[in-house]
């Protein structure tokens, strides 16, 4: 039976210990202890990555090399990540972490029973920084406004990151970092960025589809979307409000560990030759 296991586990990582208990007509009690103990495995659910082609394997491989020798010439201290993120007004749900502990489904509260969603609930963009030493405001992208070039220079980078060696950096220049997307690697963006900015991660340096590197993406993005959304709101200017409160209780210790890990990071999609590291 065991040798069945171990080939029937191997062939099919996606089925669970009920489905094949009943497949091989085995107590599911039977099954879990073999599986366990006997071969020593273990249970983990699929995670949902972004796209990497060949190709993008190779630049991720590439550019981390260059990335990894650059952070270790200038240091992360005076480096300012940066991304953007879409929140809602609905409550922020984790389906396998959140629990409600009761003797029976039926006698918890419906406020607490479910989690509503609507099709199409309203959302803001939200733009934000962090480095070691602080992190930006936050940015609300208006509603309805087109995040391009134009909108992103002047919404972002004039008001927000032109002043930053001033108001973060103490009159020490900084290195800006953003990821590939379009009103980042437009010509008139680059040529902005070189023009006004100390220095800057261009599109030729970022590792293509890598929010596994970006800490905003790893690590504080859910952070701030756990405390402003820990309950749906009634309207965007009662989410906004909550952002913004959730935003300033984060410690500058979490902004600066979650910057930390980048070059550790790094090291791991060179070890895993630009594939996957999580």
């Amino acid at each position: 039976m065991r040798k069945i296991v171990r080939g029937r586990v191997w062939r099919n990582p996606s089925r669970s210990v009920r489905k094949m208990a009943t497949e091989l007509k085995v107590s599911r009690s039977s099954l879990q202890r073999i599986v366990k103990r006997d071969l020593g495995l273990s249970s983990f659910k699929k995670r949902k990555v972004h796209y990497l082609s060949k190709v993008m394997k190779k630049k991720r491989l590439k550019r981390s090399k260059g990335l990894i020798d650059r952070f270790a010439i200038q240091g992360l201290d005076h480096v300012l990540f940066s991304d953007e993120k879409l929140f809602t007004i609905e409550e922020a749900y984790n389906q396998q972490n959140d629990r409600i502990l009761s003797s029976t489904a039926s006698t918890i509260p419906e406020e607490y029973r479910y989690v509503k969603r609507v099709q199409k609930p309203c959302s803001v963009m939200v733009w934000a920084g962090i480095s070691s030493l602080g992190r930006t405001p936050i940015v609300f992208i208006p509603t309805g406004v087109k995040i391009n070039a134009q909108t992103y220079q002047n919404l972002v980078l004039k008001p927000i990151v032109k002043d930053l060696s001033k108001s973060m950096f103490n009159n020490e220049p900084f290195l800006f970092q953003q990821d590939g997307a379009p009103a980042h690697t437009a010509n008139t963006t680059q040529s902005w960025l070189h023009s006004e900015i100390p220095d800057f991660i261009s599109k030729q340096e970022w590792p293509p589809s890598s929010p596994d590197l970006n800490p905003l993406d790893f690590s504080v993005w859910s952070i701030l979307q756990t405390k402003a959304c820990c309950k749906s709101h009634k309207n965007l200017e009662a989410l906004k409000r909550s952002i913004v409160r959730a935003w300033n209780e984060i410690p500058q210790e979490t902004m600066r560990m979650a910057v930390e890990a980048v070059p550790s990071r790094l090291r791991a999609v060179i070890k895993k030759k630009g594939g996957y590291i999580e």
